[in-house]
């Protein structure tokens, strides 16, 4: 499975479009672009693979691996970025501005629903960043 993230950058945060074969998912928040600084800002943009995790805080959520120079890079639930995120992407059902959205557990769970069921059959799951 491939999913597509296409980004709009703004120095209060990063919004998103997250895309499967063309059909929205849900919106996403991030934090602005700081050179992929480590807990202060969003990913690069690139391909990276999703898998499943594990956490007494999120319980069970996905992780963007092999991030350049950055780990435990999430997907998780959160409404605001620049207060909820440390360079995780949250989901979220509608975006309000940048890096905030609305119904971020909603969108999480449709998207978690969605990659665990790839996942299951058997498929690499795929995050295009651009």
């Amino acid at each position: 499975m491939k999913l597509v993230l296409t980004r709009t950058y703004s120095p209060d945060g990063t919004n998103g479009r997250l895309e499967c074969d063309g059909e929205l998912i849900c919106y996403t928040i991030e934090l602005p672009w700081r050179d992929n600084s480590k807990r202060v800002s969003c990913i690069p943009e690139g391909d990276y693979f999703i898998v499943k995790r594990y956490s007494a805080k999120y319980r069970w959520h996905m992780e963007v691996r092999d991030v350049p120079n950055r780990q435990f890079i999430l997907f998780h639930p959160a409404n605001y970025a620049l207060k909820e995120l440390q360079g995780c992407i949250a989901p979220v059902t509608q975006l309000t501005g940048f890096g905030t959205g609305l119904g971020s557990r909603k969108a999480f769970e449709l998207l978690k629903t969605k990659v665990y069921g790839a996942i299951d059959r058997g498929e690499s799951v795929v995050l295009k960043i651009h």
